[in-house]
């Protein structure tokens, strides 16, 4: 038995294939398969959500926050891991994708200055911080924002 397999027992599922109020002969007539009285006898019932009364879901669960539509998400690199770069390399957003760098470049990648640099790279990048950019050309290298 798994997931692929699985199914309702046998005589658990009622067919939804029949006609309602057409008559005592159909097996289906008088209450239409409702019943008598009460709630769900009636027209109109109750809007999605409604739990009699009860605080529903969608009240009781707390509310915090909330997503900004406009904000981007930037992908922070440190300069210690464009060591992995052949010397004389040229650095990109593409390139830091094949070397597995970065995952997923989403809004953009950012260069921080964090470890350090031996190499001498052209690095073109949506962003540089000041220390990034100063480690860079330090070692000769270039840092172009694209």
């Amino acid at each position: 038995m798994d997931l692929s397999n699985l199914r309702p027992a046998d005589g658990a599922k009622h067919s939804d294939n029949f006609r309602r109020g057409r008559g005592h002969g159909s097996g289906n007539g008088k209450t239409a398969g409702k019943g008598h009285k009460g709630q769900r006898a009636r027209s109109g019932g109750t809007r999605p959500g409604f739990e009699g009364g009860q605080m529903p879901l969608y009240r009781r669960i707390p509310k915090r926050g909330f997503t900004n539509r406009n904000s981007k998400e930037i992908v922070g690199i440190n300069v210690s891991a464009l060591e992995v770069f052949d010397n004389e390399a040229v650095v990109s957003v593409e390139t830091l994708l094949e070397q597995g760098i970065v995952k997923n470049a989403r809004d953009g990648v950012k260069i921080l200055g964090n470890g350090e640099l031996t190499k001498k790279l052209t690095v073109k990048a949506n962003a540089f911080s000041a220390g990034a950019i100063a480690k860079i050309e330090a070692v000769g290298g270039k840092a172009e924002v694209i």
